[in-house]
């Protein structure tokens, strides 16, 4: 009775899991693949640029890069930096679907001095989505002062 008892449950549970084999998986939502949003959307690699620590009239530029990850071309409707030393320029034409482009600002490096400056980006996204703030950061160290070498036109060699 005990071995009827055994080959009873031994093959049930080989019928479960030959049952369990052959039903597809439910697929969840953390394993399907991600969809395109509907209309635009713009997704960038960073939000905030670092400058670090640069010398006085040191390169002004740095670029945001960014993607349409939506479904509809993406417009920039405007960009303004925060103060007029922070100075963006952005593609005028329409970013399509899954295109990349970039944002680029110009910081007056011959201000010394720690720094962060935003620049307030426009778009057709919608919603709150459709504003964004970037953010550049840094410190301008002064250029170590030249010693005073007396020149030709300086005035100490004229015989006057």
């Amino acid at each position: 009775m005990k071995k009827l008892i055994f080959a009873l449950a031994l093959i049930l549970t080989a019928a479960m899991v030959a049952q369990a084999q052959s039903t597809p998986a439910k697929t969840t939502a953390k394993e399907m693949p991600a969809s395109k949003v509907a209309g635009p959307k713009m997704s960038f690699e960073a939000e905030v640029v670092d400058y670090g620590s640069i010398q006085q009239g040191a390169d002004p530029f740095r670029v945001f890069k960014f993607k349409n990850e939506g479904s509809e071309p993406l417009l920039i409707t405007g960009a303004r930096g925060s103060c007029g030393c922070t100075v963006p320029t952005y593609p005028q034409e329409p970013i399509l679907p899954g295109k990349t482009a970039e944002i680029k600002v110009r910081y007056d490096t011959q201000r010394i001095g720690p720094f962060t400056k935003t620049v307030t980006i426009n778009t057709n996204e919608a919603g709150d989505a459709g504003t964004r703030i970037l953010t550049i950061k840094g410190d301008v160290k002064a250029m170590p002062e030249k010693e005073n070498v007396p020149t030709k036109n300086s005035g100490i060699f004229n015989n006057n």
